[in-house]
C-alpha cells in the first residue's frame, strides 16, 4: 500500500493516465529524497527494474530551484514521481514527513504528474553504509549520498510494484 500525496489516504497503487493502470506498463519514474538543504534524485524504469542516481538538487529550507526540477522532468519524461516519506522508526509522522508531503503536493501540482509517497525509513543510513563499503571517506557534506538514498527509495517502490502485480 502506498500513501497518496494528494489525499494522504493509503491505497493500492492505481494511478491512471488515459484509463490505463500504470503499474502494468513500462514506466519511467523519478524519485526524490527530500531534504531541507538538498534533494537527492534518481530515475528508473519499471519494466527493467533499473535505477540510476542523478545529481543532487540544492534546496533552500526544502524549496528546490523549480526550474531545475522542471528541466529534469523535461529530460527524463517520467510517468510518475516518487517521494521518500521520512517516517519515525515507530511509523509515526515526523515534522520532516509533513514537509516531504508538501513537497510532493507541489511537485504534482507544478508538473501535472502523479506522485506517490514511499516509506524511506533507514534509506539514508543504508546509503551511507553502502557508500562506506565503496570507499566513501565519511564526509557527507563534501560527498553527499542523497541521490543514492533516492535510488534506494526508488528500488523500494519498484519492489512493491513487483508484489502488487503478481
Amino acid at each position: 500500500m502506498q500513501r497518496c500525496c494528494t489525499t494522504g489516504h493509503r491505497h493500492e497503487s492505481d494511478f491512471r493516465r488515459g484509463g490505463t493502470r500504470l503499474s502494468k506498463q513500462a514506466q519511467t519514474v523519478l524519485a526524490f529524497d527530500y531534504g531541507l538543504r538538498q534533494i537527492g534524485v534518481a530515475t528508473g524504469n519499471s519494466l527493467f527494474g533499473t535505477t540510476h542516481a542523478l545529481p543532487i538538487l540544492k534546496a533552500r529550507d526544502g524549496v528546490p530551484n523549480w526550474a531545475s526540477v522542471a528541466a529534469l522532468v523535461d529530460e527524463w519524461q517520467p510517468d510518475l514521481l516518487v517521494v521518500g516519506e521520512p517516517l519515525n522508526m515507530d511509523g509515526s509522522v515526523s515534522e520532516l514527513s509533513e514537509k516531504a508531503h508538501k513537497f510532493g503536493r507541489r511537485l504534482g501540482g507544478r508538473l501535472n504528474l502523479p506522485v506517490q509517497m514511499v516509506d524511506e525509513r533507514l534509506s539514508s543510513f543504508e546509503a551511507k553504509q553502502q557508500s562506506r563499503e565503496r570507499g566513501h571517506g565519511g564526509d557527507y557534506n563534501k560527498n553527499p549520498v542523497d541521490s543514492l538514498a533516492a535510488e534506494l527509495i526508488l528500488q523500494t517502490w519498484l519492489s512493491g510494484q513487483i508484489g502488487a502485480d503478481s
